[in-house]
């Protein structure tokens, strides 16, 4: 099992040991519950707490995790890990690799491989991506190994892309797009009223007759936003079939996810990561 251990602040001192976990340290009520489902799953100075019982400051908190239980099989395939710890893993992702398995699709996930990396350090734990990559787009993905840290961390993650877009696309701009679901499609999207907020930063890096590279920041996580963003702009990404016509450019679409940054949920500490992109999107930077 895991271990969560917390120090009662003086603010909370007599609070119920409920609302202490919950707004003191931030933990879903889901996260509470399963915990409160183990024997001894939450105590305070080694003694077993009630969620209505009283904590006082000073006190050492303790929660017990329940193991997790794995159902997808594992892959032994290789793993660019940027980062990991106890509470949370980061890996380069490459392209043409699916995140998640899905039907009909036998094909190896980032999913599988990840499972068969904590099952080779001896701690099986499920697979929990706190952000989402296409099938081909690379770059950072942060997973976390417990729903305590992937609910601290939703919508706390800043992520930047590189994005190789068709035509010479100079300065920098603000798309301010609402973004739904294309009419008859399942996985299709477009800009259209009725579509859920969507805001997406762009800076030009270079810019050429052909191509230009892009700095991209998005506000929302919309599925596919920047790819139906900068199609809507008029400046598809390159090698993106389904918002744009281009084959020759790339065999993919050119999207990779080269920065992150976050405040670690458990230690507080600011972490920052950086990677380049792979050498199908390094070759046509160079040729711009």
């Amino acid at each position: 099992m895991q271990e969560l251990w917390y120090t009662v602040p003086p603010a909370y001192d007599g609070a119920q040991t409920g609302a202490f976990l919950r707004r003191g340290c931030g933990l879903s009520w889901r996260t509470v519950v399963r915990c409160k489902n183990v024997a001894n799953g939450i105590t305070a100075d080694g003694v077993w707490r009630r969620t209505i019982d009283p904590v006082y400051a000073g006190q050492r908190v303790r929660l017990l995790l329940p193991d997790d239980t794995v159902r997808i099989e594992g892959v032994d395939l290789p793993l660019d890990v940027v980062f990991e710890d106890e509470h949370l893993l980061v890996v380069n992702k490459p392209p043409y690799l699916a995140v998640h398995p899905s039907a009909g699709k036998p094909e190896p996930t980032l999913a599988n491989i990840v499972v068969h990396h904590y099952a080779q350090a001896g701690t099986p734990l499920s697979f929990r991506p706190v952000n989402r990559l296409d099938r081909n787009t690379s770059g950072l993905l942060l997973a976390a190994k417990n729903p305590h840290v992937a609910h601290a961390l939703t919508g706390a993650v800043q992520k930047e892309y590189t994005a190789l877009v068709l035509g010479r696309l100079t300065g920098e701009g603000v798309i301010d797009q609402p973004i739904r679901v294309k009419e008859g499609c399942c996985i299709t999207r477009e800009v259209g009223e009725g579509g859920k907020p969507s805001l997406t930063r762009w800076w030009s890096v270079k810019d050429g007759e052909t191509v230009s590279q892009l700095r991209v920041i998005i506000e929302t996580g919309r599925t596919h936003q920047i790819r139906v963003h900068m199609a809507w702009l008029g400046h598809p990404l390159a090698g993106d079939t389904m918002y744009g016509t281009d084959t020759a450019v790339m065999a993919r679409h050119g999207l990779h996810c080269g920065k992150m940054q976050f405040v670690h949920p458990i230690t507080g500490e600011c972490l920052e990561f950086e990677v380049p992109p792979p050498d199908d999107m390094q070759a046509v930077i160079k040729e711009i």
